[in-house]
């Protein structure tokens, strides 16, 4: 089959994570090719996925260059909400905004080999876990809009990290951590931040969450001792024996592939 790749779908069956290969109107069920040889080949054609016009390098996971400056979806507050300039007036696309991050969004803590904390919106429970590779997730707070989900996040990133350590991530499966005994130990230490946010946003604007931890698996042989990753811009051919998957990566037992990181090239996948 061949197709502009998008990011692998993903669904949370019985607490393993399950994958779906996007390649254009053509899809691909993965977890049942682990142990098979899977063979990815990139056709030298990138489009974006807005235009759909030919670019020679993917911005900001598949748009061209035009559409990356002028997207909201591609603007700098998405990957820093807590910069969101709606207010101001310079939202690029007011109507993305209000449909996309004036919405409920959650503050989770999440396990991905260590404790960090992260935002998605209500929409994206569990994808956004899994699409981290986290084998453990807490929603902590829900909140009225990405913005305010940004300045919770900012305010708890001065006390864990709010990164994922995807190499760390690749190595194998975390250790269990208590994720709400660490939750107890935070909260606390932000609360005179979540009052001023609450005076500004609404008392109701910030809702303390008591949810339980949601426990993922990831369908995985083998994990690499040693991490190797394949680039479609260096060489145009994936192939090895699929011996694993885990957040938005396929791991061959010749080295692994950020999918995500290659959304608009167009690629042929073939199967053995």
């Amino acid at each position: 089959m061949t197709g502009h790749l998008t990011k692998m779908a993903t669904e949370l069956i019985d607490g393993v994570a399950h994958y779906t290969l996007k390649a254009g109107e053509h899809r691909l069920l993965l977890n049942p090719l682990i142990g098979s040889k899977l063979t990815l080949t990139h056709t030298g054609q990138i489009n974006c996925q807005s235009c759909g016009k030919k670019t020679k390098k993917s911005y900001s996971q598949g748009f061209c260059y035009p559409c990356m400056m002028k997207l909201a979806q591609c603007d700098m507050c998405i990957l820093k909400p807590e910069k969101c300039h709606f207010e101001q007036g310079t939202c690029r696309e007011p109507e993305w905004g209000e449909a996309n991050c004036f919405v409920p969004h959650y503050v989770y803590l999440a396990n991905t080999t260590a404790i960090k904390v992260g935002i998605t919106r209500h929409t994206q429970i569990p994808t956004r876990w899994i699409d981290q590779g986290a084998n453990q997730a807490l929603p902590i707070f829900k909140v009225d809009s990405r913005l305010q989900s940004g300045l919770v996040e900012t305010a708890l990133a001065e006390l864990i990290s709010d990164k994922t350590n995807w190499r760390n991530m690749l190595k194998g499966k975390a250790d269990a951590i208590d994720l709400k005994q660490h939750a107890q130990q935070l909260i606390p230490k932000i609360n005179e931040r979540l009052d001023e946010l609450r005076l500004r946003f609404g008392s109701d604007a910030i809702e303390q969450l008591d949810e339980e931890v949601i426990e993922i698996d990831y369908p995985v042989d083998l994990y690499p001792s040693k991490i190797s990753s394949f680039n479609f811009d260096k060489n145009p051919q994936v192939s090895g024996i699929l011996q694993g998957i885990k957040g938005q990566y396929l791991i061959f037992d010749t080295g692994v592939i950020n999918l995500r990181k290659f959304t608009s090239y167009e690629v042929t996948v073939t199967t053995s």
